[in-house]
């Protein structure tokens, strides 16, 4: 069994199929999962020897599992830039067209509308600066951190002090953006669709649900797995020096 005194982070980094038993428990795995499974499930009002059963079950069975603490930081970090990135860029165009028009045709009648568009709006303009930060800065400088550790060469030189720096500002974003979509789900109410919905808000209710979804996985992949793992290694490598 799942000892309830692991973090929820360890037991996701060890096993994604776990992700999803959090997730339909509304238990926090990405910005919230530094703490153990007993704290979060007393904080929501859950069994935790129920949760421990269905991470059991979702655990079990054989199969070919992404083991991402395992990867090489270098193939972790463009992993993430070729699925999560690109994909939040493919789909903030089309959610945010598709919200901005349910809140233009159905705004008197539902004022959530109006509030998630704009919610929205600002995850989409805040995503868009923090994907840029991490390509341009952070993620070649995690890198250059892998190159040198399997050649065995010099550490490199951070333009910003230590790869710590940039991290931390990467957690607070993410933290941000965490909380724009947790305001556009209770807006909205879970996601769930007033009666006299047209096809245009259905779906768009859809593909939030689906964006924050991929953002949980996406942030746990970042502050759970390859922000650690590059600090673990800095050190190290300055140790070595």
């Amino acid at each position: 069994m799942f000892d309830p005194t692991t973090t929820i982070r360890d037991i996701v980094a060890d096993d994604f199929r776990a992700a999803a038993v959090f997730e339909n428990h509304r238990i926090d795995f990405c910005c919230g999962g530094d703490r153990p499974v007993a704290d979060a499930c007393r904080e929501k009002g859950v069994d935790a020897g129920l949760v421990a059963s269905e991470l059991e079950a979702a655990t079990a069975a054989p199969g070919d599992v992404p083991r991402f603490k395992e990867w090489d930081l270098d193939f972790l970090a463009s992993y993430i830039v070729m699925n999560h990135h690109a994909y939040v860029r493919r789909a903030v165009e089309t959610i945010g067209a598709h919200t901005r028009k349910v809140a233009a045709v159905h705004g008197e009648r539902h004022p959530e509308t109006i509030e998630v568009a704009r919610h929205f709006e600002a995850v989409a303009a805040d995503m868009a600066q923090h994907m840029m930060k991490e390509e341009r800065m952070l993620f070649p400088y995690i890198t250059r951190l892998a190159q040198a550790a399997r050649e065995g060469a010099e550490p490199p030189q951070a333009p910003f002090g230590s790869v710590a720096n940039p991290i931390r500002m990467m957690e607070t974003e993410h933290q941000a953006a965490g909380a724009l979509l947790g305001a556009i789900r209770q807006a909205t109410s879970d996601f769930s669709v007033p009666a006299d919905a047209c096809t245009t808000f259905r779906v768009s209710y859809q593909e939030l649900e689906e964006f924050e979804g991929d953002l949980h996985r996406h942030v746990h992949l970042e502050n759970n797995v390859l922000f650690p793992k590059a600090l673990e290694l800095e050190r190290s490598l300055a140790a070595r020096g």
